[in-house]
C-alpha cells in the first residue's frame, strides 16, 4: 500500500521527510479521526474557480504548439477542451497538505478560521506509505496563468498547477481520478453524484502531532484532548505556541 509518486505530472521534494500540516476545523478533526479516513474532496467543490483550468497563455500559444494538426482537428479539439476540462473536475478527487517546517499563521487564518481549529502533522513519507495505489502524490507547481505555458496532454497536469496568488500555500496534494465508463469508453458528461470519497488510513500512523488553534481557549484544549484519546489517537495534543507571549 503506497501512493503513486513516479508521475510526470506529479513533482516530488527533494526530500521525504519534509513535515505536512492539514489545518482544519474541529468537525473535521474528529470526522477524520473517527472514521479513521482522509476525505478526498471532488475539485469542483474545493471553491477556487480556477481548479482544473488552463492559462491564458495555452489559450493564446496553442495555436503554436499544435502547428501540425489540421485545421478542422485543431479548432475541433480547441472547442471541445473548455467543456471537457470542466467534466474532469466533477471526477477528480483533491486532498490537500501544507508543507512547512514550521507552523503557518497564514493557514491558520485561511483554514482554522474559527478558535476551534485543528491541525494535524505528518510528514511526506508516512502520507506516501499509508495511502493505496490509486492515490498519485506531488507537490503542487506555481505558475504565472498570463504568461506560462501550463502542460498538456494528460488530466493530471491542470490540478498539479496553480496561479502564483496561492504560492504561500506550499501546497502537497492527493490525487484521486475515477472517470465514469460505459460501453467500454469513459461516459464523458456524466453528472458525478457524490461530493467526494473516503480512504482508509491508519491514523496512528499518520498523525505525528496535534495543534489546536493558537487563540482558542484552555477547555477546547481538554477537549480534544479527551476526544482523541476516547478515540484511541496516541498522537499528543497542544495549544499551538505560534501567538505565545513575546520577549521584550
Amino acid at each position: 500500500m503506497i501512493a503513486t509518486t513516479d508521475h510526470p505530472c506529479f513533482r516530488q521534494p527533494n526530500s521525504e521527510h519534509i513535515l505536512l500540516c492539514r489545518y482544519m476545523d474541529f468537525t473535521k478533526f474528529v470526522f477524520l479521526i473517527s472514521t479513521k479516513s482522509l476525505f478526498f474532496c471532488r475539485a469542483g467543490l474545493l471553491g477556487d474557480p480556477f481548479e482544473g483550468s488552463y492559462s491564458k497563455a495555452n489559450v493564446k500559444l496553442r495555436p503554436y504548439v499544435y502547428k501540425d494538426l489540421e485545421q478542422d482537428q485543431f479548432i475541433k479539439m480547441a472547442n471541445q477542451m473548455p467543456n471537457f476540462a470542466k467534466w474532469i473536475r466533477e471526477w477528480t478527487y483533491v486532498n490537500c497538505w501544507h508543507a512547512n517546517e514550521y507552523e503557518s499563521a497564514a493557514m491558520w487564518d485561511l483554514y482554522g478560521k474559527t478558535n476551534h481549529a485543528v491541525a494535524i502533522v505528518t510528514d511526506y513519507k508516512t502520507l506516501k506509505a499509508i495511502l493505496p495505489e490509486k492515490v498519485y502524490l506531488g507537490l503542487v507547481n506555481y505558475i504565472d496563468y498570463e504568461k506560462e505555458w501550463l502542460p498538456e496532454g494528460n488530466t493530471f497536469y491542470a490540478f498539479m498547477h496553480k496561479t502564483k496568488s496561492f504560492e504561500h500555500e506550499r501546497e502537497v496534494r492527493a490525487v484521486i481520478q475515477e472517470f465514469p465508463s460505459g460501453d467500454n469508453k469513459i461516459a464523458v458528461g456524466k453528472k458525478n453524484q457524490i461530493n467526494g470519497i473516503k480512504i482508509e488510513v491508519d491514523v496512528n500512523v499518520l498523525i505525528k502531532k496535534i495543534y489546536v488553534s493558537p487563540v482558542t481557549q484552555d477547555w477546547i484544549v481538554e477537549l480534544t484532548k479527551e476526544v482523541a484519546k476516547k478515540i484511541g489517537i496516541i498522537a499528543p495534543v497542544q495549544k499551538s505556541k505560534l501567538y505565545s507571549s513575546p520577549v521584550f
